[in-house]
């Protein structure tokens, strides 16, 4: 037996509020119920100044009853008090992992605790892992950690999006590069590895819908046509994520590993930038395809791209190639400005040897689409013209090409010949 979703519905319906209100179920206090494996997690409705951790430990009290019956050591229970506006108010903790039984929440939500809720494990730790994280030492212990990399049921091709440094714009080449994939009808999944800076909600307009966990797996959103796992969906949107390596290294692996994708064509990972603890993590336990570098034309960005490509190479990841982005900017007038330096990532990519997978432009209507989330919007050429739609297009056509040839290269996969 387990804990399900559903049992513990039960558990807490009947559960008296206090004050005169009935039950939580009558007084329709509960907002929603979270658990993977021995994590769970609880929000409802303020009761209350009064009423809040008298209510909060008949909920700890159930809940770990309740645990012991199905035979589940409780590692984790957060209670959440929000109000008419959804902002955390009380947070209340019980379980092995907790420190504290209560925390009470700072002015405008943001708890004055740590910056993160933990779920099925985030923030964590594995034994064996923790002191591969976080250095250069525990990438020189092997010299390809790629060769010792496994691949994700059912998913046959992963693509790694990243920078060498912030603000260049690499989490909206992923998204759009993961729905051009989609709009050409492959099976495409999204995963939002900055987790330090989680942008995807943002991006794919996630911000009414509650992530779901199913058998101790998450179950990804879908939208746009793509499958897509964020954590900025698992912790408080103000909040910040204050981890150590290991502490990194468990919330991506649950992520990548706890996540119900099906059956994909590309999985398409959106790092965060630089060359830390993420990036060795997703090339110790993810066989990838191949990874794109992100950069903008200047020089202090290629600076960064160029570590960024070495870094890549040393893990023994293939580099698919460089995307400039905001290669150009088209304005209201129709006219293109070089406001970085058009040109500046290609240059650099013929210096290195890698392939150049196209220059995107930035203009007014990408900025609003990816603000409102609607990336589709970026490929009508009637809203943001050509330019952009057509750039777009030409990076997923090329990220394709490349991926085939590497894995021709590495054997994965053999040429075809089509007869008509």
């Amino acid at each position: 037996m387990s804990m399900t979703k559903d049992s513990l519905r039960a558990v807490l319906g009947p559960l008296p509020v206090g004050a005169g209100r009935g039950t939580i179920e009558q007084a329709g206090l509960l907002e929603w119920v979270s658990v993977c494996e021995s994590f769970v997690s609880v929000k409802l409705n303020d009761p209350g100044v009064a009423e809040r951790e008298p209510l909060a430990g008949r909920i700890g009290a159930a809940v770990s009853a309740h645990a012991r019956a199905v035979g589940v050591g409780l590692q984790s229970l957060i209670v959440e008090f929000v109000d008419s506006a959804g902002s955390v108010v009380h947070t209340s903790r019980f379980g092995e992992g907790s420190s504290a039984s209560t925390v009470a929440a700072a002015p405008g939500g943001a708890s004055a605790s740590e910056g993160h809720r933990p779920i099925g494990g985030l923030g964590q730790a594995p034994a064996q892992t923790g002191s591969q994280t976080g250095s250069q030492t525990g990438a020189s212990r092997a010299q390809h950690p790629q060769d010792t990399a496994s691949g994700l049921p059912g998913v046959r091709s992963v693509i790694a999006v990243g920078a060498g440094k912030g603000g260049v714009g690499k989490s909206t080449i992923a998204v759009n590069l993961a729905v051009a994939l989609a709009r050409r009808g492959h099976a495409v999944g999204l995963l939002d590895g900055d987790i330090y800076g989680p942008s995807l909600p943002t991006l794919l307009g996630l911000g009414a819908m509650e992530q779901v966990v199913m058998q101790g797996m998450l179950q990804p959103f879908l939208v746009h046509g793509v499958k897509a796992i964020t954590l900025g969906k698992l912790v408080d949107a103000e909040k910040p994520l204050i981890w150590r390596g290991p502490m990194a290294h468990g919330a991506f692996k649950q992520l990548t590993e706890q996540t119900s994708w099906g059956e994909l064509d590309y999985l398409v990972i959106d790092l965060p930038p630089g060359t830390g603890d993420v990036s060795l993590t997703l090339a110790q336990t993810l066989r990838l395809s191949g990874a794109v570098v992100v950069c903008t034309p200047q020089k202090v960005a290629q600076d960064d791209a160029v570590r960024a490509a070495r870094m890549f190479q040393q893990l023994g990841i293939d580099v698919l190639g460089v995307v400039e982005n905001m290669s150009w900017f088209i304005g209201d007038d129709g006219k293109e400005y070089d406001i970085f330096g058009r040109g500046g990532a290609q240059v650099m990519a013929q210096r290195l040897g890698l392939p150049f997978l196209g220059a995107v432009p930035l203009n007014m209507a990408l900025r609003a689409n990816s603000d409102r989330g609607e990336p589709l919007k970026n490929f009508d050429a009637g809203v943001v013209g050509s330019a952009l739609s057509g750039a777009l297009e030409a990076v997923a056509t090329r990220v394709e090409q490349e991926i085939a040839i590497a894995e021709m290269r590495r054997g994965t996969r053999v040429p075809t010949l089509t007869v008509s």
